[in-house]
């Protein structure tokens, strides 16, 4: 009878775990939406935006196919939402300086100054209270995000 309710109570935090992430997933989303509101911006247009971000982090430049790709957007797609963030001032073609046939998508600075001023307080929120957890409760959510990702790319995928 023990172990039946062990794998119960296991269960249930397992589910309650999987509906704390949902209900972070919509708020989040909820806020971005907000962003995209307020700045004229489609929702697909905030993710190219971050993708576009990651890169500048990783220390590369998307293309404009590298980053249709990552949107799950056809050519036509993906170019219309290239023509928008560039026509709003947030990002700008350039061409690759050694491969002349290849363009590059570059954030410009206001666009990276916009995204910081609306999220920056929440980024130093979730940065403070993160200093409320130990080491190794951060490599257990660490490793816990990194395997949802993975479950959610994969439902995704297939």
């Amino acid at each position: 009878m023990g172990t039946e309710q062990g794998l119960t109570d296991a269960a249930e935090n397992s589910l309650e775990l999987v509906h704390l992430l949902r209900a972070l997933t919509v708020e989040l989303d909820l806020l971005g939406g907000e962003f995209a509101r307020l700045h004229g911006l489609h929702p697909t247009d905030l993710r190219a935006l971050i993708q576009m971000l990651d890169a500048v982090r990783a220390g590369t430049h998307l293309t404009p196919g590298r980053l249709g790709e990552q949107l799950r957007l056809n050519s036509a797609g993906t170019t219309a939402v290239v023509d928008r963030l560039e026509r709003l001032g947030h990002i700008r073609r350039i061409r690759d300086t050694r491969d002349r046939r290849r363009v590059l998508l570059v954030i410009e600075q206001q666009a990276m100054e916009l995204g910081q001023s609306f999220f920056g307080p929440l980024i130093d929120g979730m940065v403070t209270t993160l200093g409320d957890f130990d080491a190794a409760e951060l490599a257990a959510a660490r490793r816990f995000l990194l395997a949802m990702t993975r479950v959610v790319a994969a439902a995704r995928e297939g």
